[in-house]
């Protein structure tokens, strides 16, 4: 690369030498015509036909010309290369400044999208878990009114089951007392012996359950009348 360089930089001096060379040897601008004037009376002097005045170059002379025609030439190029040089230094820093702008325009875009798609997101989980919450709230509502329903018919029911087992009890208590009133005087079995020990045995067993007794009650009392239909059917 650089022996090319060399070799281009000789052939462009010898270009220039040539040329300036060619332009020394140029005729230079006609002389004026000199006015006519009388033949002289001295006999002319011999003349050197073989070499002419308008072309006769002085070697160092031409040299001279030649070496500050290179100069001149050489400091042109320079001038030339270091604007060109500059200009193109001015182009890339410029490019370079136009790459960084467009790269720092693009950061910032995309920076910003960034954000803008992090609040909305933060944004939308904050609405549903906004709406979570008051879903929640609902939900609870609506379950603690369910349970003190439920709590208010448990009572209602035990209440109607106390009393129940209450009235059950007491009319147990009266049938059995009214039975056996009237037949105490008969060496007997007692009426429905097995249904009056199922009752004891389950009240108790089930003590707050009476419901779980009242089937039994009922075929122990209708027992107990179908006792007395029949015994006041024989005239007892």
């Amino acid at each position: 690369m650089r022996s090319s360089r060399s070799d281009k930089k000789i052939k462009s001096q010898r270009e220039l030498s040539d040329n300036v060379i060619s332009r020394m040897r140029e005729p230079s601008s006609p002389v004026p015509k000199a006015q006519p004037s009388p033949p002289p009376t001295q006999p002319k002097p011999p003349v050197n036909e073989s070499v002419s005045p308008s072309y006769a170059v002085n070697e160092d002379e031409l040299r001279r010309k030649i070496a500050e025609e290179l100069a001149l030439e050489q400091a042109r190029r320079e001038v030339e290369n270091k604007k060109r040089l500059e200009q193109g230094r001015f182009l890339v820093h410029d490019e370079i400044g136009k790459a960084l702008e467009r790269e720092r325009t693009a950061s910032t875009e995309q920076l910003t999208r960034a954000v803008l798609r992090e609040k909305a997101a933060t944004e939308e989980e904050r609405i549903k878990a906004k709406s979570f919450a008051k879903k929640l709230e609902e939900k609870e509502r609506e379950l603690k009114k369910h349970d003190e329903y439920y709590k208010d018919q448990l009572a209602r029911l035990e209440e109607r089951s106390a009393q129940f087992y209450k009235v059950t009890t007491e009319e147990y208590q009266k049938a059995a007392t009214g039975v056996e009133a009237k037949f105490k005087r008969y060496e007997a079995h007692p009426i429905c012996a097995d249904l009056q020990a199922k009752i004891l045995q389950c009240y108790q067993q089930n003590p707050q359950q009476s419901l779980s007794c009242s089937a039994l009650a009922s075929q122990y009392l209708q027992c107990v009348s179908n006792a007395k239909q029949t015994l006041l059917g024989r005239g007892g």
